[in-house]
Formats: structure tokens, C-alpha cells, sequence
């Protein structure tokens, strides 16, 4: 029975003491977690905040290089759509059977799109063939070779004129992830050497490093990966353009051919 009482009696002291043995158990362990939820603020802000310097520049330098390529897309996307509309709109009139003369009224001294200024160009030694009292075949055929290298020349100004901008996506489609990982480079860089003087390795150490490490190379991407995508975009639609005025330059040169054939036949 003494024994029983006795087995009894330590039993009930032990769930007495149940209670502050759990305390002390979360208090232990639970020292860890409380310590990474201090530093688990993973916030674009925060991240660039706990950033290191050179972190920090690398940052600085793709938020203005996304921002950069965002303006250059918007000019482009507006640039291409008013050269496209307007481009309608003369062809529209060009073809509509207005006479040379009344084109050149239109059109007038400063055009103001491409397919105009390509026009202009040509219809110059077109308006010269007319000031002639007498145009014989060898003049005819310089007057259209000329008027075919004055568009050519014109078409080549033009395309110049539609690519600006292009390289500038393309050097941050290139360039952008690069300087990302090497920010992420310094950024680990960083947070090993943080490790070394902390003497630990724990997650609450490691982390805030590493994830400030890895939004540099995040940032990289979020810059190149829009830019790579508007310069293969306008490239092409440039090159359909650029396509486009030559194929006009080409029957602009037979229409002057055949003005040129009715004056000769005169």
C-alpha cells in the first residue's frame, strides 16, 4: 500500500509539473522561429532597404533601366501605330487616281510621314522632268535612275528613323540579367561573410542575405525579360515597314516611267 500511495503521490506530481515543463520546451525552441520572424520581412521595400551598397547601386541601376525600356516601348508602340495609320492614309490617296500634280499640292514641301517623305523624294526629279521644254530617252533614263536612288535614299533615312530606340532595348535585354547576378554574386558574397562573424548558421542569419541576394538577379530579369520581347516586336515590325516603302519606291519608279513614256511620245 506504501508503495502505491508513493507511485500515486510522483504521479500526480509529474502532471503538475507538465505545464511548465511545456512552457520551457517552447520557450527553447521556439527561440529560433521567433528570431526568423523578426528578419522574414520580405517586402520589395524591405529588400532594397536591407540591402548592402553596392546592392543598392545595382538595384538603383536596373529600377532606371526597366524604367528606360518601359519609355522606349511606349514611344515605339506610338511611333510605329501613327507610321502605319498615316501610311494608310497616303497610300489611300496615292492610289485613288489623283494626277502627280495634285499629290504634290498634298504632300507639299514638308511631309510629315515616311511613306510621304519617300514620295517626296522621288516626285522632285519627276516635277524637274516637267520644267523640261524637251526631254529626250537618255534624260528620261536619268531622270528615273536618279528619282530611284533619291527614294532609296529616302526609304534607308526612314528606316534609321523607325530603329531608333531598338538598341537601346536591346543593350538592357542583354545587359540587365548580368548586372542582376552580379549583384546576387555580391549579395551571397555578403551574406557568407555575415555568416563567418555571426558564428552561426542558422536560417535567421542566411535568409534576409540570400533573399536580398536573389532580388537583384529577380530585378535583372524583370528589366531584360519586357525589353527582349518590345525589341523582337518592333524589329520585325520595323522590317515589314522598311519592306513596305521599298515595295512603294518600286511603283512610285514605274508610275514616273510611265509619265516619262507619255511626254517622250509627245
Amino acid at each position: 500500500m506504501m508503495s502505491l500511495e508513493l507511485l500515486i503521490t510522483s504521479g500526480i506530481d509529474n502532471l503538475a509539473a507538465l505545464p511548465m515543463m511545456q512552457a520551457a520546451a517552447v520557450e527553447v525552441t521556439g527561440s529560433e522561429p521567433a528570431e526568423i520572424a523578426a528578419h522574414s520581412d520580405f517586402s520589395f521595400l524591405a529588400l532594397i532597404l536591407a540591402a548592402g551598397p553596392v546592392v543598392k547601386v545595382v538595384m538603383l541601376v536596373l529600377v532606371i533601366m526597366s524604367i528606360w525600356s518601359w519609355m522606349v516601348t511606349f514611344d515605339k508602340w506610338t511611333g510605329m501605330g501613327a507610321a502605319r495609320k498615316k501610311g494608310r492614309q497616303f497610300e489611300e490617296a496615292f492610289w485613288s487616281g489623283q494626277p502627280l500634280d495634285e499629290m504634290d499640292d498634298r504632300v507639299g514641301d514638308k511631309p510629315s510621314d515616311a511613306l510621304a517623305r519617300v514620295y517626296s523624294a522621288g516626285s522632285r526629279e519627276w516635277r524637274e522632268a516637267r520644267r523640261l521644254r524637251t526631254l529626250t530617252d537618255t534624260v528620261a533614263t536619268s531622270l528615273l535612275q536618279r528619282a530611284r536612288s533619291q527614294m532609296n535614299v529616302a526609304v534607308n533615312r526612314e528606316a534609321a528613323r523607325l530603329e531608333k530606340g531598338l538598341s537601346t532595348l536591346a543593350i538592357i535585354s542583354s545587359s540587365a540579367p548580368f548586372i542582376g547576378l552580379f549583384g546576387t554574386v555580391w549579395g551571397i558574397m555578403t551574406a557568407f561573410r555575415d555568416i563567418g562573424m555571426a558564428g552561426e548558421t542558422n536560417l535567421a542569419v542566411v535568409a534576409p542575405g540570400m533573399a536580398e541576394a536573389l532580388f537583384a538577379t529577380a530585378l535583372g530579369l524583370l528589366a531584360a525579360i519586357p525589353a527582349m520581347m518590345f525589341y523582337n516586336k518592333f524589329s520585325g515590325e520595323v522590317n515589314k515597314f522598311v519592306e513596305h516603302m521599298d515595295t512603294f519606291a518600286e511603283e512610285f519608279t514605274v508610275r514616273i516611267s510611265r509619265r516619262l513614256a507619255e511626254r517622250l511620245d509627245e
